[in-house]
């Protein structure tokens, strides 16, 4: 009995154990589960914070920050319109057309013109340059042939000076290509601005970034359609999109951009998102390039500022806003207009319109004109040189994003002629030296004479097309044009040297380092006996230019060439007195803009100002000069230049502009005519110009041959102004016997004229002052009998 209490008692114990441990360990269960809840709950909800504080920090950098990127304007120098400048009437219809003026019957507003004839109405556009606003213009200008003969103000005023705008060149984009020009709010029409929020967003003043009631109606609308055929979006999230997403219709991105949108309403006011708006919504395309904002939208449809804009024509940059490309004006007219006209009754439903006015911009045709198309790159080798020297002032992020203007000194009607004369004039080569077509190459700079500043530029054949740049990058053998900074020296030692000086011009053996011997010649492998040193630099001579660079050593040379411009360490070896240096045409150029310039050695430039975007000024790039030659030494090597063109080596440009005086210029020539150089210069330019082949083969071209003929075309197109000669003090001129390089007297017939600096010229006076009858006798005893 006691073991049957016993063993009852034990199964009373462990039910009642039982019955202990299975109740916690179901209250347990439910509290793991709570556990596991509140922490799936936490980290949700920390990783939702980190998410909202990620999307703030983006949307706060973005906004405090710089909010668009902009690209840099590059601009050409504007043309400068008087009376009596050479510029044919031809080149003005092209130049008004890269502007980006219409043609029409009757001028109205800035960017028409009317032609008949040589007689043109132009109406100017109004610019902001870097030193100051010029106001439009309505033009009238009387042309001849190639000359403007009369310029006149709509009133019938005289005009001495207008400054066009200038053409724009070039674009510095980041990589989206974006381009916008920015405006305030204030300067928005209102009804463009009741327009779009009647549109896009009827809520806008009223949510808070995200509107329930549009989500909807767009929903009930998806649904009846069976596809997505409204969007919920406001305005707010639009922007959020354009700035910061991508247009993928995505869950995740549609929650992504609501979070967005109520944070970018949290920070900022109503004003600053819709001003922002305007200046971002993308609105079409031309070409690579992307319009954004209403104000470059109403340039590129219309061709007009904001404030100028009629009703139909806002409504159809509203209308845009739905789609860009599928309303595109100027592909789908019909397809445009029909938005336009639903966005005029929006308006007249709104009020924003009376019924009169919207039934008068409905009649109306779209009105678009042909855009105005700016090249992102026009002139790839200038732009490339006005990059590099960008680059030296400013960040790379700063040239493609912070909208800068850049004022260069490219003149674009001198540009233009060179890209259309060029290509011809090579071809013209290639004919008649029997080459295959596009076997010559070429390279063309432009500058002022007494500026430095670069007017035209070529870096290959076909001037408007990229890649390899010549001109800035091509090393070559200048041959012949090292010359006249040889004579320079030797000019500069009056004492030892002048024009009048004899050279040996007799075989020479030049010992080298290595044990060989050089014997240079000269072109035609003749030998003059004595010649004048004025006529072995006129004549291009070289043995005789070999002996006085001996004479002078490598290194006064070297120290001249530097003094004179040159950047490069030329190695002081005999073949730099001919010219076995290599060099671009760009460093060439360098070296003679010093001798076109008085003896000044001039900075090249490219760039004239760089302003901010609201044209306050930035930086200018002023004409930095500097002496390096002696005014009277000038007189003596300029004369020898004038000559070369006179009677020497380029003595085609005289026969070609006889009534010019002053042109002075030099030809180069390289071993088996591989090169081809011509420098040359008149009042106002100064033309460098190479041509050769980039495999290095010959091309059968001289200087004159080849280059000159380059020149000569771009001289013909532009015309040459004289050189007025120089008077500096301490300089005397006297008539010298060619044969003895004495004083000439009344019975020398072999006689020039020439420079020297005061007391270094001959005492003695020739023998044929005398004896003019028999001047062979002397020609043989002084050695001057040609061999």
């Amino acid at each position: 009995m006691p073991t049957a209490r016993r063993r009852a008692a034990s199964r009373r114990t462990r039910k009642r154990r039982t019955g202990r441990a299975s109740a916690p360990r179901g209250s347990g269960g439910r509290r793991r589960l709570r556990a596991l809840l509140f922490r799936l709950l936490l980290v949700s909800a920390v990783l939702f914070a980190g998410l909202l504080v990620h999307l703030d920090m983006r949307v706060r950098s973005r906004f405090e920050g710089r909010q668009w990127s902009l690209p840099a304007r590059v601009y050409a120098a504007p043309v400068m319109l008087y009376a009596g400048r050479r510029l044919a009437p031809e080149a003005f219809a092209a130049h008004l057309a890269r502007l980006g003026y219409r043609r029409v019957s009757r001028v109205r507003r800035p960017g028409e013109y009317a032609r008949d004839g040589l007689r043109f109405e132009v109406y100017t556009h109004p610019f902001r340059f870097w030193d100051g606003e010029a106001p439009a213009h309505h033009l009238h200008l009387v042309f001849g042939p190639r000359r403007l003969e009369r310029l006149t103000a709509a009133d019938g005023r005289v005009l001495d000076l207008v400054r066009l705008e200038p053409e724009r060149i070039a674009s510095l984009y980041p990589g989206r290509n974006e381009d916008r020009e920015l405006v305030r709010l204030e300067q928005v029409p209102t009804r463009l601005l009741r327009g779009l929020l009647a549109v896009e967003d009827r809520e806008f003043l009223r949510h808070h970034g995200v509107s329930l009631r549009a989500i909807l109606r767009a929903l009930v609308a998806d649904l009846r359609a069976g596809a997505a055929v409204q969007g919920g979006s406001t305005i707010t999230q639009q922007l959020v999109r354009n700035l910061f997403l991508d247009r993928r219709r995505t869950l995740t991105r549609k929650l992504t951009e609501a979070l967005m949108a109520l944070l970018l309403e949290a920070h900022y006011d109503k004003r600053r998102i819709l001003e922002t708006y305007v200046n971002e919504v993308y609105l079409g395309q031309d070409g690579a390039r992307a319009i954004h904002g209403f104000a470059l939208a109403s340039r590129f449809y219309f061709d007009r500022p904001l404030k100028a804009l009629s009703d139909d024509q806002i409504a159809l940059l509203v209308g845009l806003v739905r789609g860009p490309a599928w309303y595109d004006p100027f592909r789908h007219p019909r397809r445009a207009r029909a938005r336009r006209n639903q966005v005029l009754d929006v308006f007249q439903a709104q009020g924003i319109l009376t019924p009169a006015e919207a039934e008068r911009a409905r009649r109306r045709p779209l009105g678009v004109v042909r855009p105005r198309h700016f090249p992102s790159n026009a002139w790839p080798a200038f732009i490339d040189l006005v990059r590099r020297q960008l680059l030296r002032d400013y960040r790379r992020e700063d040239l493609e994003r912070a909208g800068l203007r850049i004022f260069t000194t490219l003149d674009p009607l001198r540009q233009a002629a060179l890209a259309r004369r060029l290509p011809h004039r090579l071809r013209v080569l290639e004919r008649r030296r029997g080459l295959p077509a596009g076997t010559l190459q070429a390279a063309v700079i432009v500058t002022g004479a007494q500026t430095g500043d670069i007017l035209a530029l070529a870096g290959d054949r076909g001037v408007r097309g990229a890649g390899f740049n010549r001109a800035l990058a091509a090393r070559r053998p200048v041959g012949s044009l090292i010359k006249p900074f040889v004579y320079l020296e030797a000019l500069a030692h009056p004492d030892r040297y002048t024009l009048a000086t004899r050279l040996q011009d007799r075989p020479l053996v030049v010992p080298q380092p290595d044990g060989t011997r050089w014997r240079p010649q000269n072109y035609d492998r003749r030998y003059r006996g004595a010649v004048l040193l004025h006529d072995a630099l006129v004549q291009s001579l070289n043995v005789p230019t070999v002996r006085l660079g001996l004479a002078l050593g490598a290194r006064a040379v070297i120290d001249r060439l530097r003094r004179c411009g040159l950047r490069a360490e030329p190695r002081p070896w005999p073949s730099l007195f001919l010219g076995a240096v290599n060099l671009t045409p760009l460093e060439v150029t360098a070296l003679y803009q010093t001798l076109a310039n008085g003896g000044f050695r001039t900075r090249l430039r490219a760039i004239r100002a760089v302003t901010r975007p609201d044209g306050s000024a930035l930086q200018r790039y002023p004409i930095a000069v500097r002496q390096v030659i002696d005014p009277r030494v000038y007189v003596l090597i300029d004369q020898a230049l004038r000559d070369v063109v006179r009677e020497g080596t380029a003595r085609l440009v005289a026969e070609r502009f006889p009534g010019v005086q002053g042109i002075a210029g030099k030809t180069g020539t390289t071993d088996d005519l591989r090169d081809s150089w011509f420098a040359g210069y008149d009042g106002r330019t100064l033309t460098v110009v190479w041509v050769g082949r980039d495999d290095d083969g010959p091309t059968g071209l001289t200087g004159a041959g080849g280059a000159l003929q380059v020149w000569l075309d771009l001289a013909r197109e532009h015309g040459l102004v004289a050189r007025p000669l120089r008077h500096p003090r301490g300089v005397e001129w006297h008539r010298i016997d060619r044969v003895t390089g004495l004083r000439a007297g009344p019975g020398c017939r072999d006689v020039i004229e020439l420079p020297f600096l005061a007391g270094s010229a001959p005492r003695r006076t020739a023998p044929c002052a005398a004896h003019g009858a028999d001047r062979s006798w002397w020609r043989s005893l002084l050695g001057g009998r040609e061999d």
